[in-house]
């Protein structure tokens, strides 16, 4: 099993350590927080039983897993160096199913999950992914239920670049005029269009002017405004109509916002996008679950010269067209992303001195935490109206590693006095094992799985690393042409609905990576419902709200439908297809720099971010200044492409090194507004550096390709060399 080495620590010195009746060792900071923030149900004696459970009975298959994936690799490495050349398809998927690689495809696999909210089972939207460890973020996120389609369209660049200042009238008639035609499309009225109408009303329980297609809910009044609540979709639109604002008073209808559902669902996430490496981090990100599952968290924080908290939103009020009350929730259904299987936590230390799994920890305490909500009266006040707990597990290699999951949720479960499957599992089908056995996959977890999800850029970092001796691979650029990436897509969305998904499970797509250009995603992100997902990933709140228009527009559930009918649209020898180049020869010298040091920047930006400030998720400006997502999923690409090229002597280590040195500039100018940063040259001796160049140098050698590992210790040692200075 693949270890994180723990750096000497005041923190991790056994003699600091609470050491529980089963022999656990508990780093003083989380030891503090479980014996003072569990629900009452649950007292710090059975949380720590539980955790021993897991440490005896699931960690020895996590590592027995971990041996046979590297095992497994190992075979394919050798398949490939004693059969160089053109891959013969048949002979390779059958060496495939010699090594255990490809699991019998079970016959007929039928999803049983019950207790899933609307959310996931009925209504297609938006999906939000944030980092649990930032309050304001997680607040930000839970809170995006809701968003101002007006100011979403004003503030981006839909009608160019965004504009800074007083109120524009002329972008504001874009705007107004683009919506109105949007609800043409989505809602469109009996005898005129949105653009024609002077008055909305309500009479007699319908809203004037009357519409052919959607549903009025009803109304609500404020001071100056009235609201007025459609659905499509079954998503809610909320027109509100205030001539008391300035784009109200420019509105022949008085028309001053139209609000919609934006992100019907967010993940809290404790993996790709967090810097969690020791107890203090975990800690935080655990405080941060806590108090959405209490309703209690907070963020303070200056908003120009006023200081601002944010807290969770109340749900919205309307009355129905028979005056009865109606209820609207105005939070997103939250979901939480734990770690995979791969890495160890020094914050507890089992009986012989030894890491615990990390994922086993993040288990425990998104279970215990989520009892909280699990606990609430008031149906409509909880997360989950369905008494259920999500929790993706992304990083899974195959059926076998998804029913350790599974298992390791029985017991939680059993510990905790929970109904059976009360957890719910969403699968990242994101490793190529996984991809290979996807419907062997949702078989193993048949009664929990209310998620699949594709991600290109951790799939593209396992595509590299598993077939790293079959030669060099295509451009990063030219990547999502190959027909794996085609083949990829196209199954999960297959394999989900011949497995009877639709109406209970969600069926994802992966993240919109450009959060500044969202006139570009208003065009091509339409493209995921159209392909069959009930969701798909955006960045922000903002993007949230412009993607949730696709989904007026398209009927996803319908779409599903369709899809359906038509049958399997990729084999599985499609996906089986390397994405290698026979002659690299064909690149000029300008264009492997120009990969290189495309890689190199992205190496750099993101992993001098995460070493130096523990910033796990960023925006981060590529070669071209362009803003980008960056979370270790980018980074691993990047990292294996670097490590594949180099393996085949596409390029050489002084090339990656000169590279490097060069792009360390461009990011060191690309930060020069942070006070926080650490420049990376001209000394090019930081931990952060040197971080960076393994992740380059020596990604063939890491397990899986993850990057985890070597950002891990150098956080660790970053963090050390921090305490040192301030004492």
């Amino acid at each position: 099993m693949s270890v994180v080495p723990v750096l000497p620590s005041d923190d991790s010195a056994p003699a600091t350590r609470f050491t529980t009746a089963d022999g656990l060792q508990i780093s003083p900071s989380l030891d503090a927080f479980i014996k003072s923030s569990l629900p009452a149900s649950i007292s710090p004696e059975n949380f720590y039983f539980c955790l021993n459970d897991l440490v005896v009975n699931i960690e020895p298959r996590i590592r027995t897993a971990l041996i046979t994936r590297d095992e497994i690799q190992s075979q394919i490495d050798d398949y490939h160096r004693k059969n160089p050349g053109p891959i013969d398809a048949a002979k390779y998927e059958a060496f495939l199913q010699s090594i255990n690689y490809l699991f019998p495809v079970p016959e007929s696999v039928t999803v049983s999950t019950s207790g899933v909210d609307e959310e996931i089972a009925t209504i297609p939207g938006p999906q939000l992914v944030v980092p649990v460890n930032n309050a304001r973020f997680a607040l930000n996120a839970a809170n995006a239920r809701w968003g101002s389609l007006y100011s979403c369209l004003y503030g981006t660049d839909v009608f160019g670049p965004p504009i800074k200042g007083p109120y524009d009238a002329s972008r504001g008639s874009q705007v107004t005029s683009w919506v109105r035609k949007w609800l043409d499309d989505v809602l469109p009225l009996e005898e005129e269009s949105h653009a024609q109408v002077t008055s909305y009303e309500c009479e007699g329980g319908e809203m004037k002017p009357k519409m052919k297609q959607g549903k009025f809910l009803g109304t609500r009044e404020t001071t100056t405004a009235k609201h007025f609540l459609l659905e499509n979709n079954g998503l809610k639109i909320e027109i509100v109509v205030d001539k008391t604002t300035e784009v109200g008073k420019a509105d022949t209808a008085g028309v001053s916002d139209v609000l919609v559902e934006s992100a019907i669902s967010t993940i809290l996430d404790f993996e790709d996008s967090v810097a969690a490496v020791d107890a203090d981090d975990k800690v935080e990100a655990y405080r941060n679950w806590r108090g959405l599952m209490v309703g209690d968290l907070e963020s303070k924080f200056m908003k120009g010269e006023k200081e601002v908290t944010r807290t969770l939103n109340a749900n919205k009020t309307f009355v129905g067209p028979a005056g009865e009350s109606l209820e609207i929730r105005s939070r997103s259904l939250l979901l939480v992303r734990n770690v995979g299987h791969l890495m160890t936590t020094p914050s507890v230390l089992d009986k012989s001195g030894n890491e615990i799994g990390e994922g086993l920890l993040d288990a425990v305490m998104s279970v215990a935490l989520a009892k909280f909500d699990l606990e609430k009266e008031a149906r409509l006040a909880k997360n989950s109206p369905e008494n259920s707990v999500y929790i993706v597990k992304p990083k899974m290699h195959g059926p076998e590693e998804v029913k350790i999951a599974c298992e390791t949720f029985d017991i939680v479960e059993r510990h905790f006095g929970l109904p059976s499957n009360t957890v719910k599992l969403g699968i990242m089908d994101e490793e190529r094992r996984t991809s290979t056995n996807l419907k062997a996959c949702i078989a193993a977890a048949s009664s929990r799985v209310a998620f699949i999800n594709t991600g290109f850029l951790d799939r593209t970092g396992d595509e590299i690393h598993t077939s790293m001796e079959a030669g060099p691979f295509v451009r990063k650029k030219n990547m999502k042409a190959q027909p794996w990436i085609t083949a990829y897509e196209n199954r999960n969305v297959d394999i989900g609905l011949a497995c009877g998904f639709t109406g209970k499970a969600q069926i994802g797509k992966g993240m919109w990576a450009m959060p500044d250009l969202l006139g570009k995603m208003l065009e091509e992100k339409i493209g995921h419902p159209r392909a069959g997902a009930n969701c798909a990933w955006v960045p922000s709140p903002t993007a949230a709200t412009l993607h949730a228009t696709h989904y007026h527009r398209v009927d996803a559930l319908k779409r599903q439908g369709e899809i359906a009918e038509g049958g399997n649209r990729s084999t599985l020898q499609q996906l089986l297809t390397i994405p290698v180049i026979e002659d690299p020869s064909v690149w000029t010298a300008e264009e492997k720099i120009e990969e290189i040091e495309n890689s190199a920047q992205g190496i750099l930006g993101y992993a001098v971010r995460w070493v130096d400030q523990g910033i796990g998720c960023s925006k981060v400006p590529d070669i071209n200044n362009v803003g980008l997502m960056e979370d270790r999923a980018t980074c691993r690409i990047s990292s294996q492409l670097l490590a594949n090229w180099l393996h085949h002597k596409v390029v050489t280590e002084e090339e990656v090194l000169t590279a490097m040195k060069k792009m360390a500039e461009v990011v060191d100018r690309q930060n020069a507004g942070d006070d926080k940063y650490e420049p990376l040259a001209p000394s090019f001796d930081g931990i952060a550096w040197r971080a960076a160049c393994d992740l380059a140098l020596k990604g063939r050698t890491q397990p899986s390709g993850y990057t985890e590992p070597i950002l891990h210790l150098a956080r660790l040692e970053k963090k050390q060399q921090q305490s040192l200075k301030l004492k």
